[in-house]
């Protein structure tokens, strides 16, 4: 029975850690020996870690942790803790006499909701894997502490982001599972219903985004502020190409929801990693990864139900 967990795909554990003041965190997905990975950077103002590895071309075939993470490019720093607890536990890529953790990582921007000095470190990405196991909590933890959504129509009030999970068995036993941070500029809509279910407010009354910009509202300035960044994991077994397409396609899931979305203000970036070798229909498997992404987006905002399908 699968929970709607990121850990409903074998091989996957997730710890969060945060700062209550700095309202700031950081989400640690550790990918056990190893899994073959891919990555698509979308969003026009990204902050991101390693992703030129995960290059069809490039010589590294495997990756051993994701990290999401707030802070801006400051939350960067949170990755190398997370190597230094990879390296303890003697996973990595093997180059002889050490084993190199390969960490790739994404952040958001959160700087502005607690206090700004305080940003993911090298400490909280450590204390984050070490936490990992299999049943990660969802909401305003990890790097979804400080996410906020609903911040495109100039004098609103956002609304509270976060971080969201579901999943979704394939034909043929395999499982696809998506993991999201959501702090975008935009407004999130459940796409079952059209209804929006996260967005900015003036006076008290929710401004929809895309409507209000159709109808001649400015957009504020909020160019590097937002970003929502994730990870489509499933056990089906792929390629390194494969998983660029996965992470491509999932993409779709945040047009979906996020409305409206990969804007000049967001740094939108998406991972895929396979940690299996299961089979299924590639239009199957894609077609599966943009619903997941989407409705782990909505279950950012609304945390308190974790079902699978």
């Amino acid at each position: 029975m699968y929970k709607g967990s990121i850990c409903d795909v074998g091989g996957l554990t997730v710890g969060h850690a945060q700062d209550e003041k700095g309202m700031t965190g950081v989400t640690a997905i550790l990918l056990g020996d190893g899994a073959v990975a891919g990555v698509d950077v979308r969003g026009a103002a990204p902050g991101t870690r390693e992703t030129d590895l995960l290059r069809s071309e490039n010589m590294i075939e495997k990756i051993h942790a994701v990290v999401l993470t707030g802070g801006s490019a400051f939350g960067l720093d949170a990755a190398g803790g997370v190597m230094k607890a990879l390296e303890e536990k003697g996973v990595g890529f093997d180059a002889g006499a050490f084993k190199v953790p390969i960490v790739c990582a994404a952040v958001l921007f959160d700087l502005e909701i607690g206090e700004p000095g305080i940003r993911p470190t090298a400490r909280m990405g450590y204390e984050a894997a070490l936490r990992a196991d299999t049943n990660p909590a969802q909401g305003a933890v990890g790097a979804g502490k400080g996410a906020t959504v609903g911040k495109l129509v100039p004098g609103s009030v956002p609304a509270k982001g976060g971080i969201g999970m579901a999943s979704m068995q394939l034909p043929g036993g395999g499982c696809v599972a998506a993991m999201v941070a959501v702090n975008a500029a935009g407004d999130v809509v459940d796409p079952a219903t059209g209804i929006t279910v996260a967005c900015g407010s003036l006076a008290g009354r929710p401004v929809h985004a895309a409507e209000a910009l159709l109808e001649g509202a400015q957009a504020e300035g909020f160019a590097g502020r937002n970003t929502t960044i994730g990870l489509v994991a499933t056990d089906v077994r792929l390629t390194k190409a494969q998983a660029n397409r996965l992470a491509q396609v999932a993409h779709d899931g945040l047009a979906r929801a996020i409305r409206p979305v990969h804007t000049v203000a967001d740094g939108d970036t998406l991972f895929a990693v396979s940690t299996g070798q299961k089979s299924c229909n590639p239009v199957v498997l894609q077609t599966c990864a943009v619903e997941v992404v989407s409705r782990a987006i909505v279950n950012a905002v609304h945390p308190d139900v974790l079902e699978g399908a």
